[in-house]
């Protein structure tokens, strides 16, 4: 593809991303709209009928699967594999806790399975992060990054997780634990964007003669590490 070096390098996990987050989407988006699950425009309605050790329907499973064997990939990709950035370190505690919460959630059948998972698949990595690539930052740009991770994640996951849980089932198990681990993806989503705010900034004041992502280093800082 005529690509230079540097790109041609972070070519492989770009196109991993891409095919691993259309898939994942894509069967996300087949649960919550082509299923009788009324998750998406009921998220409290996770918590009805809840009970400790109720079985997890094997659709939503495999979801757990897909998901949970990604991010603990993700744990090794992104230490040893993927090109090394700004954000790294903040990436990798991302996929630690989102690992966590889903194998928890499955392990302990606490009641917040399917929230967690199916906000993972459709709310939190819809439009995921830059799926054209990491050196491709106007991917992220896109108001999908916002609405999903800023508006919808907290709108539905959390309000659900935080308050309505206590509503149904007010005894509910591993509250604080699950919550704490959902708060603390709400604070890396809003540190991400901060990034998208301060690319705009630098491209408004004339800042940058090219488009390049800000999360990666430039040469020096690059010997340096």
């Amino acid at each position: 593809c005529n690509l230079q070096p540097k790109d041609a390098a972070k070519m492989p996990e770009s196109a991993w991303k891409l095919l691993f987050y259309t898939l994942s989407w894509s069967y996300g988006t087949y649960l919550l709209f082509f299923t009788d699950y009324p998750f998406f425009y009921d998220p409290p309605s996770v918590f009805y009928g809840w009970k400790k050790g109720m079985d997890v329907p094997t659709d939503i499973a495999i979801a757990y699967l897909l998901q949970c064997s990604f991010y603990g990939h993700s744990i090794y990709a992104t230490a040893y594999m993927d090109t090394w950035r700004k954000d790294s370190v903040v990436m990798l505690l991302h996929h630690v806790v989102t690992l966590t919460l889903i194998a928890s959630s499955y392990a302990f059948r606490a009641g917040w399975g399917q929230e967690v998972v199916l906000g993972k698949l459709c709310w939190v990595s819809h439009l995921p992060r830059d799926p054209c690539g990491p050196s491709n930052p106007p991917c992220s740009l896109c108001p999908g990054r916002f609405w999903f991770r800023l508006y919808w994640f907290p709108l539905k996951v959390l309000y659900a997780t935080c308050y309505s849980s206590l509503q149904s089932v007010p005894n509910i198990p591993f509250y604080f634990f699950f919550n704490a681990l959902l708060l603390v993806l709400t604070l890396m989503n809003i540190y991400w964007f901060l990034y998208i705010v301060l690319f705009v900034a630098k491209v408004l004041m004339g800042q940058m003669q090219e488009v390049n992502d800000v999360r990666e280093y430039d040469v020096e800082d690059s010997k340096n590490t």
